[in-house]
């Protein structure tokens, strides 16, 4: 688990590490999912697309 740091006399929380991760990570699935037409079955695009946010990030919360 990351500790705090420093931005510019800033203490950052470790979260914005994670969630800051998790956007390139998430972009990287939905273009996966898309590519191989999964993406077609989910009836709610953009909470399907939060969710797989949100997922994300609590994993690399948890593994990371």
């Amino acid at each position: 688990m990351l500790t705090e740091f420093n931005l510019f006399g800033v203490f950052m929380a470790p979260i914005v590490v994670y969630a800051l991760a998790a956007v390139p990570l998430t972009m990287l699935s939905r273009f996966i999912l898309w590519r191989t037409g999964l993406m077609k079955w989910f009836w709610h695009l953009a909470l399907f697309e939060l969710s797989l946010y949100v997922c994300i990030l609590c994993l690399l919360v948890l593994y990371v």
